[in-house]
């Protein structure tokens, strides 16, 4: 497959071939981190809009997307430095990063380990939020073994993106394929292993207890109906209450709550979505 937008390439050391969407002008720089198992296109809605005032880049990360898939030690840490040596390379400057579910944990790992890598974040109903005991995490591994052992990597696949919706777009449908497409050309057994390595470190790496070393404005936006955040297997909290409790610990951080809205907020509410990105980044 190919995306609609120029697709450019960049090899890095350690993270191999890195596919991108570089499109607009402007005196800002957005870069757009996806979350699990998705790509770069899941931020069009986005891109579309926002090309107009800022440069928009979109990147696959290491082993997704259009992205090489050669074999890595997938994890938060991982995409962290990658998307850091990918700045470094491309030179960016006057950079909001804008990351979505695991992609807002891998911006949020990025700026703790790298903190003058960017002026600015958003945070598309990001990951990192919870803390998981021993327990917990021996809980969500059971379960996520006896959903494997029913069902196929695409069946996963699609229960996770209709999921992600309050209501289900039409355009749904068209992301499931395209996913779909991009899971068929992984070697056999690497694009679970890949997935469940990152759902591993999503879990061992939570940033919950170091948000308040982030120093940076930051924008966090949630839906009210996010049925993925928090996890609903074990912690008894609405996303409401989550949100709430991590933003207070950022310093310089706002949160906006978007009502009748799921997961996926960037593509539920993406007009939504795009002014309050552009009233958070004018505002720097």
């Amino acid at each position: 497959m190919s995306y609609p937008f120029k697709t450019n390439y960049i090899d890095l050391t350690g993270s191999g071939s890195i596919a991108y969407i570089d499109e607009g002008k402007g005196p800002h720089t957005l870069l757009f981190i996806h979350g699990l198992a998705n790509y770069a296109l899941v931020w069009k809605k986005n891109i579309d809009a926002l090309k107009e005032k800022f440069r928009c880049i979109a990147i696959d990360l290491p082993g997704n997307g259009l992205s090489g898939k050669e074999e890595h030690p997938y994890g938060m840490k991982f995409y962290a430095n990658s998307v850091f040596a990918f700045i470094k390379a491309l030179d960016l400057k006057n950079l909001t990063v804008v990351g979505h579910s695991m992609g807002g944990q891998v911006a949020l790992t990025m700026m703790l380990r790298h903190p003058h890598c960017a002026q600015s974040l958003v945070l598309c109903a990001p990951a990192g939020f919870e803390e998981f005991s021993a327990l917990d995490k021996t809980l969500y591994a059971n379960a996520l073994h006896l959903f494997s052992y029913f069902s196929s990597d695409e069946q996963a696949l699609r229960q996770a993106i209709e999921n992600s919706f309050y209501r289900q777009p039409a355009q749904g449908e068209s992301l499931i394929r395209e996913l779909s497409s991009i899971m068929k050309t992984y070697k056999m057994n690497a694009y679970r292993k890949m997935v469940d390595a990152s759902i591993k470190s999503m879990l061992d790496d939570t940033v919950l207890n170091d948000l308040h070393k982030i120093s940076q404005p930051s924008l966090v936006i949630f839906g009210r109906h996010d049925a993925l955040i928090p996890n609903k297997l074990i912690h008894h909290t609405t996303t409401e209450r989550l949100a709430t409790d991590a933003v207070k610990k950022m310093p310089h951080a706002t949160l906006e709550l978007l009502s009748d809205c799921g997961h996926f907020i960037h593509w539920e509410k993406a007009d939504e979505v795009n002014r309050l990105i552009v009233k958070f980044v004018e505002g720097l």
